[in-house]
């Protein structure tokens, strides 16, 4: 059948490159393989040219496949189904990118571009490397061809094809507007009747999910070459490749943490949790490997330094790269489906998955294995006045935190696996906090000691006298932050508080340490500190994230008293304070108003002006929280924070529930008699008019001059004890009456009064009606975070740190081979 409007030539060459992608990273494979086993340099260059020609047409193939899956997102060729799936009409260029990965076979093309830029950097630099690392490189590149083939073989599917057709893939089946009577099938005009795709998640139209995962995807590609050197060493039984990896590994670990953290960054403006970390199963699936790569570092350098810890090397970059392999297995199998907000859905490819993991486990853990022996290992202790004593040391504790991590993380695989029922932790932030708390101890005190410390031994008297005056000015700053601080985060015990001061006075101790290491033992010289600015950015990472949390405090406490939704285990109504339009509202140290809402059509979100004023001061401000309505099939909205941002703080508000009130007012009002002292009661409490008063001044700018104007007082008493005042009231200008009525809007009530039924007995008319139609309201999560730019700061200094190292180890490579 032919079918109208379909543009099928972008589909059928961006498949005829997935194919072409497919065979020629095989062949590039084979062909490296035989370069890297000949002995005859003229037969391995012959190979290498060859290899090299297939590995550009490898990466060809990739950027074609990618152009071509741009071109059908962005001009919404809804035949296929990845932009159906995955965008729509109204969505915004600059998040068109998203669209590639929000979909597992768009993240597997990005990861796969990734490798080809890397391989032509390993192609111009690796030299006699050159074909052990790029075979390691093209094998992985098969592997990911074949995630994006969309064959079937009998009853088994291989891969899934990002141009797969809508109307091909049984999701229009059953649906009676779709199907031709005569033939059963498809109509040839289906087209006609898709209007519009089902649109990007919400959650990831938002400006860090167009530039937080191709960082993240080029950390996790960045691990293969450290592995791609270690199974090259291992073919070769040659060792000489330890110092060519160095700058790599140094690379990986700045680019994944970079990675990971703007991954925490988006999580604090995005996700309405209340902060950067959660212990998410798909954040600690990327955290463990960047653990292991940081391992590896540091043992690579006591092995460059002493010819320590050689194996451990290996072990670590191997480990570190079958991490990653084994966390896309957690993320895209749809094991951690109701363990986390963040795993890709189950496509069906359990099974591919599953090999593309073991294909690369069992060849190099036995390689490693058969290896181990041959690996130069030196017999002699090393002395523990060393530096690589407790740099291994540190390395074995990132490890084993790294063990941990991923052993909680896998509790679905063991469920499944073994039929068991272990359930989660009740509170799975502190499950995995009351163990790397004291992580964060013996790493911050090992980061502070270790660079004061000389390779093989070291001077007692030296050490002592280099490191005594930065511990003492690290002792008196913990201290002062211990002392004046106000961290008293004793929500889970005495212990655990104890353990955070000891964590804070670790983290100040690396920081103040390697600061002054600097200057120290390096003289100033800042193009040799990447280390000790990497350590004093890591040390200000742990002492942002623990006075962040554990002074983290709730502002948006309840004292209305009105509870909009009921208490579950994401929201505490007690935590919430529900605003009423143009209402000022008392929240501790703010009066905050809900001043306005405005719809933004292209963003498709409701922006909320929430007006902060301190009651103390002349602070006022403004936030903008909002929310975007849920697609996919979503119900409800998706809230996107907003923070005010200050040099020592941030305050943190998101919407946690919003009710318009556009519908009719269908309520009508209640006349009742009443005098002076009498007592009325509502649905919600009750009211008492206090007094009757004539032209009041406190009112006059409700009636005009010349108008006899008469106000009752009512007092309104809520259930809750909550005290309103109220001035209904008249005005009379000769036979002309005018109705004055008052609202007491948190209350839902409107007071009216009507006239005076008998002036000598002074009783009086006064209309009363309950209204849910009063006003607009919505609901407040309100955070204040101290210290968190510490954070942020420490992760930038971090960073950098990593790439002063990676640009050292790269100078010093090419000035050994002048």
């Amino acid at each position: 059948m032919q079918y109208l409007n379909e543009h099928l030539l972008a589909g059928q060459i961006g498949h005829f490159f997935t194919i072409l992608s497919f065979i020629a990273s095989a062949l590039a494979t084979i062909s490296f393989f035989k370069a890297n086993q000949q002995q005859d340099n003229t037969l391995k260059q012959s190979w290498l040219r060859y290899a090299r020609s297939l590995f550009l047409v490898e990466t060809v193939s990739v950027v074609v496949i990618f152009s071509i899956l741009y071109y059908i997102i962005s001009n919404h060729l809804f035949e296929y189904k990845y932009a159906w799936q995955h965008s729509d009409r109204s969505l915004q260029t600059a998040y068109m990118f998203s669209c590639f990965w929000e979909g597992q076979e768009g993240s597997f093309m990005l990861w796969s571009l990734w490798h080809c830029v890397l391989g032509w950097i390993l192609i111009w630099k690796a030299k006699d490397w050159e074909a052990g690392t790029l075979m390691v490189i093209s094998f992985a590149q098969f592997c990911l061809a074949s995630m994006l083939l969309g064959f079937y073989f009998f009853e088994a599917k291989l891969g899934s094809s990002p141009f797969a057709l809508l109307r091909n893939e049984g999701i229009l089946d059953g649906a009676p507007m779709f199907q031709d009577i005569a033939t059963g099938g498809i109509r040839s005009d289906y087209l006609q009747f898709i209007k519009d795709g089902q649109g990007l998640n919400t959650l990831l139209q938002n400006y860090w999910m167009v530039i937080h995962p191709p960082v993240l995807f080029l950390g996790f590609a960045s691990t293969i070459v450290p592995f791609a050197f270690a199974i090259a060493g291992l073919v070769k039984k040659d060792h000489g490749w330890v110092k060519q990896a160095l700058p790599w590994a140094a690379f990986s670990g700045g680019i994944l943490g970079l990675g990971i953290m703007m991954g925490a960054a988006w999580a604090y403006e995005s996700l309405s949790f209340g902060g950067y970390w959660a212990w998410d199963p798909v954040e600690n699936a990327s955290l463990v490997p960047w653990l292991v790569m940081v391992s590896g570092l540091h043992t690579n350098l006591i092995y460059r330094s002493t010819g320590y810890s050689l194996r451990s090397t290996y072990l670590f970059y191997i480990l570190s790269f079958l991490l990653i392999l084994y966390s896309t297995f957690l993320t895209r199998s749809g094991i951690l489906g109701d363990t986390s907000v963040h795993a890709f859905t189950d496509l069906g490819m359990n099974t591919q998955l599953l090999l593309f993991l073991l294909v690369f486990v069992i060849p190099s853990l036995t390689l490693y294995a058969f290896r181990h022996k041959q690996i130069p290992a030196i017999i002699k202790e090393e002395s523990t006045y060393s530096r690589e004593f407790w740099m291994f040391i540190g390395s074995l504790v990132l490890f084993l935190a790294a063990l941990l991590i991923i052993a909680k993380t896998s509790v679905p695989v063991y469920n499944k696996l073994f039929g068991q029922q272990i359930a989660p932790s009740e509170d799975p932030e502190f499950a995995y906090n009351q163990v790397q708390v004291f992580v964060a101890i013996v790493v911050g005190l090992l980061t502070a000691v270790t660079q004061y410390l000389k390779y093989k031994d070291t001077p007692r008297g030296l050490f002592t006298r280099l490191i005594w005056i930065p511990t003492v000015i690290a002792v008196l700053i913990a201290a002062a932050i211990s002392s004046f601080g106000d961290i008293h985060y004793n929500k889970m015990g005495l212990g655990f508080l104890v353990a955070i001061h000891a964590a804070i006075f670790a983290s100040v101790y690396a920081v103040v340490t390697n600061a002054a290491y600097i200057f120290i033992g390096l003289k100033g010289k800042m193009k040799a500190a990447g280390a000790s600015i990497a350590h004093v950015g890591f040390g200000l990472v742990l002492v942002g994230i623990l006075i962040s949390s554990s002074k983290k405090a709730v502002l948006s406490w309840n004292t209305t008293g009105i509870a909009v939704f009921q208490k579950d285990k994401r929201e505490d109504p007690a935590e919430n304070i529900t605003l009423f339009k143009g209402m000022a509202t008392d929240m501790g140290k703010y009066m905050v108003t809900y001043t306005k809402d405005t719809l933004n059509e292209a963003e498709r979100k409701r922006f909320f002006e929430i007006n902060f004023k301190a009651k103390t001061g002349n602070e006022e401000f403004a936030l903008y929280p909002d929310l975007i309505k849920n697609n996919k099939g979503m119900e409800g909205f998706a809230a996107n924070p907003a923070s005010k941002h200050y040099w020592y703080k941030d305050i943190f508000v998101y919407i946690s529930s919003y009710k318009e009130n556009n519908a009719a007012d269908t309520a009508s009002f209640q006349s009742k008699s009443v005098t002076v002292g009498d007592t009325l009661f509502y649905s919600s409490g009750l009211m008492i008019l206090k007094q009757v008063a004539v032209n009041p001044k406190e009112q006059q700018t409700r009636y005009s001059p010349g108008e006899t104007a008469l106000f009752l007082e009512m007092e309104v008493i809520a259930k809750d004890g909550r005290r309103y005042k109220a001035y209904p009231g008249i005005a009379l200008r000769g036979n002309e009456l005018r109705n004055l009525p008052d609202s007491v809007i948190s209350q839902s009530l409107v007071l009216q009064f009507n006239k005076v039924i008998d002036q000598a007995k002074g009783k009086l008319e006064l209309g009363v009606k309950e209204s849910a139609s009063i006003t607009d309201l919505v609901t407040l999560k309100v955070y204040e975070f101290p210290m968190i730019n510490v954070l942020w700061i420490g992760i930038l200094m971090t960073v950098f740190g990593f790439w002063i190292s990676v640009y050292q180890r790269v100078r010093k490579i090419k000035l050994v081979k002048v």
